[in-house]
Order: C-alpha cells, then structure tokens, then sequence
C-alpha cells in the first residue's frame, strides 16, 4: 500500500513503489520513478525523471535535483541537496533569464546503502560509492569511494565505514573490521572490498 500525504504534490507520470510514504509537502515531479518501502520526509523535492531505489529514506527538506540516480537502501538527511548544475546562472550573458535550452543538467549517483549527511551538499556530477556516508554539512565536489567516510569543505575522506554504518578499525594484519558486526575488510589500491571478495 502506497501513503500520500494530502498536502503532497506528486505528478501524474511518476512512478511510486509499494509500501513507501510519501509526507507533507513533499514534491515529486514528472517521470520520477521512487521504488517500494520508501520514506520521503516533509518537503523533500525530487526531480524530473530522477530514479530512487528501494528501501530509501529522504528526511525532511532533502532535494534530490534531475538526473539523478540513488541505488537501494540510501539515506539522505535532512536539508541535505544534491546538485544538478556545473554553471549555476539566472541569466544569460546578454541578461536574459535563462531557459531550460540555456544549461544541461548533470546528476548526482549514489551507490547502494550510502548515507547523505544531514545540510551535506554534493556537487554535480559526483559519484557517492556504495556503503559510503557523507557527514552532516560536507560539501562533495569529487568521487566518494566506496566505503569511505568523508567530512569537510571541502569534503576529504577521513576514514572506512562498514555496512553497519560504524567506522571501521584496522587490526593487526592490516585488516579493517567493523566493531558492530565483526565483519572484515581489506583495502587493495585505495578501495575497500568486504573480505570474502577481497
């Protein structure tokens, strides 16, 4: 069963999965596609044609800008935008306003299970890896990899992550484990592989 709040303003043309919520003045525009057991949060806005994945949850006020792409599983806090222009202007050179035929959008992707910290902006186009969490107030302006933990302006890995969602700690083999679920990973070449794929 899908839930949308009366107040919410979802066109025609989009697409909503079983089981999601939609709340208060939330926006979702045309041809956007949201998957099943989604949570979008009081006056969360997602674009035209954007693609949300399964099992997300956008908190209150997070904009979500066309093209872009979230995987399975992601979370973006609350205030937090993702981006969609490389040469943000009102007007053109000569003063006019400027048209949608004035600038081509360029998207955010963000892997499966990563989390968008609450007031993080990420800037067009980057790529969030899978697993990855961005801190409150980052700014991303280059790739996330996956698993890693990012925070700053601008934005600078500070660490790995697990699944779990807590920073991972290296024993001693050189080995990366994960205090909540034991789980263990290794970094080959600046990336972080669950250890059964490593």
């Amino acid at each position: 069963m899908i839930t949308i709040s009366e107040t919410s303003d979802v066109a025609d043309t989009a697409r909503i999965g079983d089981g999601t919520r939609v709340w208060h003045l939330a926006q979702i525009r045309e041809g956007a596609t949201v998957g099943s057991n989604c949570t979008i949060g009081r006056g969360a806005y997602i674009g035209p044609e954007v693609v949300v994945g399964d099992n997300c949850k956008l908190q209150n006020y997070a904009l979500v800008y066309e093209p872009a792409r979230l995987g399975d599983g992601v979370f973006v806090g609350p205030a937090a935008v993702l981006t969609n222009d490389l040469h943000p202007r009102a007007v053109t050179p000569e003063g006019t306003l400027k048209s949608a035929s004035d600038w081509v959008a360029v998207g955010v992707t963000v892997g499966a299970g990563a989390s968008i910290g609450a007031g993080a902006v990420c800037v067009a186009p980057v790529r969030i890896g899978e697993w990855a969490t961005v801190a409150a107030g980052a700014v991303v302006t280059r790739d996330v990899t996956a698993y890693a933990v990012v925070a700053g302006v601008p934005a600078r890995q500070t660490g790995w992550i697990g699944k779990a969602g807590h920073r991972l700690k290296q024993d001693a083999g050189g080995s990366w484990l994960c205090p909540e679920t034991g789980s263990r990973y290794v970094e080959i070449d600046g990336q972080l592989l669950p250890a059964e794929m490593g």
